[in-house]
């Protein structure tokens, strides 16, 4: 049974997230997609939070503007985004936790660890990287022009996923890029992963979800 979905406070914005095991704290901070209740029931998603669950305490969360989370007006900073993890941590009784941070949750975790490290046990890091856009100091990834181009076109085709295409494919892997019930699960859950408690899956979201993507770093700025 998945355990039940809970809600904590940073400043205006409801944050969902729920517990699982027991053991050390671990927090999962998850890229663009989670959703806390459909996440479960798709069982290639549900044994990545059920493992750890079998020897640590896992607060797995959706961060503010997606899966039961509320949207927030305008774009968060990632500043403001790393309460989401103090918030959850705070309404866990969590005083310190190893940090976990997926795709672009990985920014969020890495600013966090910085900024509390006296909350911080480990930092632990999959698929990502500290920003995704280009700078002086960071010569990675592309840049702010070519990133807002990239999400231009992506609004432009109506933010459609060819799951057929030879990205998804590779993406996907063996086994899963020709399972039809797997592919028709995780659309829905990169549909659903869009949805508030207050607002409904918008252009409109995932726009705003792709620039807070964008803009999002964990070391300075020059």
């Amino acid at each position: 049974m998945a355990p039940p979905v809970l809600y904590a406070k940073s400043g205006d914005v409801h944050v969902a997230y729920t517990v699982r095991g027991s053991g050390p704290d671990l927090v999962w901070c998850p890229g663009s997609l989670s959703h806390q209740e459909l996440w479960p029931q798709i069982p290639e998603f549900a044994r990545l939070v059920d493992g750890p669950a079998q020897f640590a305490r896992v607060l797995f969360f959706d961060k503010r503007g997606t899966g039961m989370s509320d949207r927030p007006a305008g774009i968060p900073t990632l500043e403001e985004r790393i309460d989401d993890i103090r918030a959850v941590m705070d309404a866990a009784q969590s005083g310190r936790a190893h940090i976990f941070g997926v795709s672009e949750g990985g920014s969020m975790a890495c600013l966090f660890a910085a900024t509390y490290p006296e909350r911080t046990r480990s930092l632990i890091l999959y698929g990502t990287r500290p920003r995704w856009t280009r700078a002086p100091d960071y010569p990675w990834g592309p840049t702010a022009e070519e990133a807002e181009a990239s999400l231009q076109g992506t609004i432009a085709d109506g933010f459609k996923t060819d799951y057929t295409s030879d990205f998804m494919r590779k993406w996907l892997g063996p086994g899963l890029r020709d399972d039809a019930e797997f592919i028709e699960h995780f659309e829905r859950l990169r549909r659903m992963s869009k949805i508030s408690r207050r607002a409904y899956p918008t252009p409109g979201s995932s726009r705003s979800r792709g620039r807070v993507t964008s803009w999002a770093r964990a070391v300075p700025r020059s």
